[in-house]
């Protein structure tokens, strides 16, 4: 199967809105004391929970995390690697570059509370850079699940997503049920399931539409399409009602005060939004797929792609810099918190902020090569079984839970310092990375696919095989210029 680079796109296309939405609804205002709050645009401005209709993107990534989780999956399995191995090596991937930003956080979080800094100020930063963790823990476990999933994709189709849905409509009604006093621990507990199965459905529908349920990778077939069509125009009319007539809010983000969320837990209107989109993701694929075959814009979601993971992690810390150089020292101007001249001064913010990200993913070039190499030495055998897999299961269990605890208290709850999750967050990635074969056996992403394991081409799979003949012989004092033309010659059949 060739490489979709629509799934990129996807990809990309999530994590640009994410951090542009994050960066759009975060505003500061610096008070006669000097104290600098953010107050929360949605509940302070309520048209503006409109706006999240576009910018809560999340099901696409999880439509992409599903489609080249399949790929990736089926190509393991295929050479006879365990579902232990290829969840560990995802795992590790995902696990590395946060651990490296949260322990460096949670240093900060250290040393401002030995400091003596302001316990609300620290509780606000350290759940602003946290903000965007609540994703990894779904992720992690649907990664997990990933060849389950795969394998009731295999025996039912398209019928594994209907019934997760419907059990996931059954469990968002059941939570909108009652009000907020009258939802005891069961019923939140319950309700807790639809992280796992809302995104759980957008997730198995990446993997049917891997293997062609949902449309290839050209012109959508009819079948396909009416499909597509029939999400968009049902998951739109579903919203509709469902925040209309129904009982749950306009807002696709959490709101502070409202009494349902569409997010904490995925509501019932949130299965609806997602499936519109996905919907829709079809329906214009072969459009975007036509602009993809530009070298330019191809380059740029390549650059993106390449980035996701720095720019998801590391998005809210610009807000920090520009909030100490122009906030504290009162020289960025404030207009009324929502006014027109508020929003006109939104344009700068965000150029502002871009630059500074700019420059801080820059300064992380060095730590992403490091931790490329130190991926490469720590990841699991992609066959580990017995004891080697138990340990990969309970170190991802571990990460799971402190990962969790983030998501919902931020790294300094009360402003002090989580000594549980931090310990917990670094034994859990230890416990990963320790005692496993090295072996380069794995799929992993690796040659053959992207870093979330998009199908790799024939072309792509054969220069892998080049790069790993070469990097073997050069072991053996193979001249570079035969390896050279060795692996030109390879990626030059490939092509043909």
């Amino acid at each position: 199967m060739s490489r979709d680079r629509y799934v990129d796109f996807l990809r990309a296309w999530a994590i640009l809105l994410v951090v542009l939405g994050h960066w759009l609804i975060t505003g500061l205002i610096r008070h006669p004391d000097g104290e600098i709050t953010a107050p929360e645009l949605l509940a302070t401005v309520p048209w503006t929970q409109w706006l999240t209709l576009g910018f809560q993107i999340m099901p696409l990534f999880f439509l992409a995390g599903g489609h080249a989780a399949g790929g990736s999956w089926a190509r393991a399995r295929a050479a006879g690697g365990s579902a232990a191995g290829w969840v560990g090596q995802r795992a590790v991937r995902l696990l590395l570059p946060t651990a490296v930003y949260s322990g460096l956080v949670l240093l900060a979080v250290g040393v401002c509370s030995a400091l003596g800094v302001d316990r609300a100020t620290l509780a606000l930063v350290g759940w602003a850079m946290a903000m965007q963790f609540w994703f990894l823990p779904v992720y992690l476990l649907l990664s997990a699940l990933t060849p389950v999933l795969y394998s009731l994709r295999e025996r039912w189709g398209l019928r594994v997503p209907v019934g997760m849905g419907v059990v996931g409509l059954g469990v968002g009604m059941l939570v909108a049920a009652g009000d907020a006093s009258s939802r005891g621990p069961a019923v939140e507990a319950i309700g807790a399931l639809n992280y796992l199965l809302v995104w759980g459905v957008v997730y198995q529908l990446g993997l049917c539409w891997r293997d062609g349920l949902l449309g290839g990778d050209g012109e959508t077939a009819p079948r396909a399409r009416g499909r597509a069509v029939a999400m968009a125009v049902g998951g739109g009319a579903g919203f509709a009602l469902l925040v209309g007539p129904g009982p749950f809010p306009v807002s696709l983000i959490l709101v502070t005060g409202e009494e349902l969320s569409n997010t904490n837990p995925p509501s019932a209107a949130m299965l609806a939004w997602s499936l519109a989109q996905v919907g829709v993701a079809l329906l214009v694929a072969p459009v975007v797929r036509r602009v993809l075959e530009r070298a330019r814009v191809r380059r740029a979601v390549r650059v993106l792609g390449a980035g996701s993971m720095a720019l998801y992690l590391w998005h809210m810390l610009p807000v920090l810099v520009v909030a100490a150089a122009f906030y504290l020292t009162g020289l960025a101007p404030e207009p009324r918190y929502g006014s027109a001249g508020w929003w006109a001064l939104r344009v700068p913010w965000l150029l502002v902020l871009g630059g500074v990200l700019v420059g801080v993913l820059r300064a992380l070039r060095p730590v992403e090569r490091a931790l490329a190499s130190v991926e490469v030495r720590v990841r699991p055998g992609a066959g580990i079984r017995g004891a080697a897999a138990w340990r990969m299961w309970a170190g991802l269990g571990v990460s799971v839970w402190a990962l969790t605890y983030f998501a919902g208290h931020g790294f300094a709850y009360g402003g002090g310092f989580p000594v549980w999750p931090a310990a917990g967050l670094a034994l859990g990635v230890v416990t990963l990375c320790a005692a496993f074969p090295r072996r380069d056996d794995g799929d992993g992403g690796t040659d053959g696919s992207d870093a979330d394991g998009n199908d790799g081409g024939a072309e792509d799979q054969e220069a892998g095989r080049a790069r790993r003949s070469g990097r073997a012989r050069r072991g053996r004092g193979v001249p570079d210029e035969a390896v050279r033309l060795e692996r030109s010659s390879a990626e030059r059949e490939a092509r043909r």
